[in-house]
């Protein structure tokens, strides 16, 4: 058996593709969305209530879809990040990223000796269909892609050496936190805040680096995408259902 392609990775050609953050938890929840026209999916371990067997759950119930699967850690752990990449995970994002020294490590924790320090699970593992695919460990990073998530002064500060780390195949701007750590709270589209996720868009295409950013505002994704972002997130599905939700309730309870 072949080492299973990485279609996220693929789609990585210059044209902007569109993805949605899958918060639910659940593979049902998950599949529906694979269904919708969604490039790509942001499985989140990190702020939903996600673990291993519930994201591997998830990545089996969008197997069959052409959205691609992005699954984010809760940090930067190898031990957890070894676990994510035996279940099958070939995109992994990991959230606040400062340094290229912290860049470089995650990169390390993905590699097998003597390039990095992931452990070998062999056919244990789903990543390598419990043995089935041929040279898993000398070619298993040729269909992983690695995104690294921007969200402080400090990131931004050291956006060129974060992204030309190798490795790093993408660098993920998150305006929240960096509006958040900036003194700018809840307003990512401060002037001062906008010239910083720019400045790490330029860097990280410098470095020939693909570059993505959360934009659930209509107005705001299309700016990213006139500037060039190559992915960026315009749903979450919990704030998708909840307004669809309030909007229907509103449409008969207004009326009383």
């Amino acid at each position: 058996m072949q080492l299973p392609h990485n279609p996220f990775k693929a789609s990585l050609t210059g044209d902007t593709r569109y993805g949605c953050w899958a918060g639910f938890a659940t593979g049902y929840a998950t599949e529906i969305l694979a269904t919708t026209g969604f490039d790509w999916l942001l499985i989140d371990g990190e702020h939903a209530p996600n673990n291993v067997p519930t994201i591997l759950t998830q990545l089996q119930a969008v197997a069959g879809y052409s959205c691609a699967p992005v699954v984010r850690t809760v940090n930067h752990d190898p031990a957890l990040i070894k676990q994510l990449l035996d279940i099958g995970t070939q995109t992994l994002m990991i959230p606040m990223i400062d340094t290229a020294e912290q860049a470089a490590q995650l990169v390390a924790a993905t590699r097998y000796p003597p390039q990095g320090c992931r452990g070998v699970g062999g056919g244990l593992t789903r990543a390598t269909r419990w043995g089935e695919v041929e040279d898993y460990m000398t070619t298993a990073h040729e269909e992983l892609c690695l995104i690294v998530q921007v969200e402080s002064r400090s990131g931004v500060d050291n956006a060129e050496a974060i992204a030309a780390t190798p490795g790093i195949d993408a660098v993920f701007v998150g305006p929240f936190d960096l509006s958040t750590d900036s003194g700018h709270i809840g307003n990512p589209n401060h002037p001062e805040v906008q010239a910083m996720i720019r400045h790490t868009l330029d860097a990280t295409h410098a470095a020939g680096k693909a570059a993505g950013i959360l934009a659930p505002v209509e107005a705001d994704a299309r700016r990213y995408a006139d500037w060039g972002f190559d992915f960026i997130a315009v749903g979450i599905d919990i704030s998708l259902l909840r307004q669809a939700a309030k909007e229907t309730v509103s449409r008969y309870k207004g009326e009383e």
